[in-house]
C-alpha cells in the first residue's frame, strides 16, 4: 500500500513539474522593434537605394611626408614662434627656440598661447622631458596643454615618479585619470593626439559639456571623457560660459625644461 501511495505522489510531482503550455500572446502585447530616431520614421524602405545618400561629399585630405594633414594649421614647425604670444602680456613669446626644431619652456617667462582662437579641434603635439632628472612628484618636468585656456591635458615626467593619479601624465588635470601610462623613456619624445569637442552655451548656461579623447604615443588614454568644468588646482571644477579661445602651453615655473615640437591643429 505504501509503495502504491509513493508512486502516486511521484507521478503527481512529475506532472506538476511539466512546463505549462505556452499561451498565445495577443498581437498588441507582442514586443515590436522601435526606432526612436526622428530620421527613421515613416514607412520602412524596401530597396537599398532608399537608404543611400550622396551629399555632403567629404573634402579630400592628404598627409604630407611630415605626417601633417593638408587642412591643418601648423602652429609650430621649429622655424619661429610667430603663431604664439605671451599669455602674460600678449607680447612676443619668449621661450627658447632650439637648433633641433623644438622649443623649450623659458623658466618663469610665463605661459604662451596661440594668436588664434579655436573651438572643437584635432590637435597634435610632441613633447619631451629633459634627460637630466631634477626634482620629483609634480615638480619634475611639469607643463600642460590648456585647450581653450581652460581644459588641461597634463604633461609630466612620471617615469619612476609617482604622484596623484588625476594629476599624472595624460590626465585631464584633477578630473580624468588616464586609462594607461604610455610615456616614452625620460628624455625621449612623446606624442599627444587630442580630439576636443568644445562645450556649448546658450544664454550663459551650459547646453553641452566638453569632451576629450587623447592618444599618448598611439595608446588611447582618454576615451571621450566628459570634462566637468574649468580646471581648478583648488576647489571643484565649474563651467563658465565662453566662446572660442587660444591653446595655451604652460610654464610651471619650476625649471621644468619641457620641450615641444611639431604642433598642428585641425578645426572640426
Amino acid at each position: 500500500m505504501k509503495q502504491y501511495v509513493f508512486c502516486l505522489t511521484l507521478i503527481s510531482i512529475l506532472l506538476g513539474c511539466q512546463e505549462s503550455p505556452k499561451k498565445n500572446i495577443p498581437q498588441e502585447n507582442q514586443i515590436k522593434e522601435v526606432n526612436t530616431d526622428q530620421k527613421y520614421q515613416g514607412e520602412e524602405p524596401t530597396t537599398p537605394e532608399a537608404t543611400e545618400v550622396y551629399k555632403p561629399v567629404p573634402p579630400k585630405v592628404t598627409v604630407n611626408d611630415k605626417g601633417i594633414p593638408t587642412d591643418a594649421i601648423v602652429l609650430f614647425d621649429g622655424t619661429d614662434l610667430d603663431e604664439w604670444i605671451s599669455a602674460v602680456d600678449s607680447t612676443a613669446a619668449q621661450w627658447h627656440l632650439n637648433d633641433d626644431g623644438s622649443m623649450t619652456v623659458k623658466d618663469k617667462a610665463g605661459d604662451i598661447q596661440t594668436k588664434r582662437n579655436f573651438g572643437s579641434i584635432q590637435l597634435h603635439v610632441e613633447w619631451k622631458s629633459p634627460a637630466e632628472v631634477l626634482n620629483k612628484g609634480q615638480a619634475r618636468a611639469n607643463s600642460g596643454i590648456f585647450i581653450q585656456q581652460r581644459y588641461e591635458i597634463q604633461v609630466l615626467d612620471n617615469n619612476d615618479n609617482p604622484t596623484y593619479t588625476n594629476g599624472q601624465v595624460g590626465s585631464v588635470y584633477k578630473q580624468g585619470i588616464p586609462l594607461a601610462m604610455a610615456s616614452a623613456p625620460t628624455g625621449e619624445w612623446n606624442t599627444y593626439d587630442i580630439i576636443f569637442e568644445a562645450p556649448e552655451f546658450e544664454n550663459e548656461e551650459l547646453v553641452s559639456p566638453a569632451y576629450v579623447t587623447v592618444l599618448h604615443n598611439g595608446v588611447l588614454i582618454q576615451n571621450h571623457f566628459e570634462i566637468e568644468g574649468i580646471i581648478k588646482y583648488i576647489g571643484w571644477p565649474k563651467y563658465e560660459a565662453h566662446g572660442k579661445a587660444p591653446i595655451q602651453l604652460q610654464d610651471h615655473k619650476d625649471n621644468s625644461r619641457v620641450s615641444y615640437r611639431n604642433i598642428w591643429v585641425r578645426e572640426l
